[in-house]
């Protein structure tokens, strides 16, 4: 197994939040991501990923595309990705932890590349 550029990934993944953002919620996207960053920092990631479902875009962002492409979790095949971060994800610290750190990464490009878009 190849070793993984973390910091490209969550680069790569953080434009292709930025944009996925900007066509769902256009001039709220930074803004989105700025309070996303906050919930995550604040509650952890299974608040993070409630903030993501209470705002509508559970499943049209790529947050849990970064997770299985780092090699945190598979989402694919899954009905409930909140039960899947909630049940599984949340019983290996070890998996919790750097699943939170690349989140933050992720969002905090993302951040950049939204204020990039506008």
């Amino acid at each position: 197994m190849s070793a993984i550029n973390l910091d490209q990934l969550c680069a790569k993944y953080g434009w292709q939040i930025a944009c996925e953002l900007h066509q769902a919620i256009r001039k709220q996207s930074e803004n989105h991501i700025t309070q996303s960053l906050g919930v995550l920092q604040e509650n952890g990631v299974y608040a993070f990923f409630l903030y993501q479902a209470s705002q509508g875009l559970q499943g049209k962002v790529s947050f849990y595309k970064l997770l299985e492409e780092a090699g945190i979790q598979s989402f694919q095949n899954v009905s409930d990705p909140l039960a899947a971060v909630r049940d599984h994800l949340a019983n290996h610290l070890d998996q919790l932890l750097f699943a939170k750190r690349l989140l933050e990464q992720a969002l905090i490009y993302a951040r950049y590349h939204a204020k990039a878009l506008e």
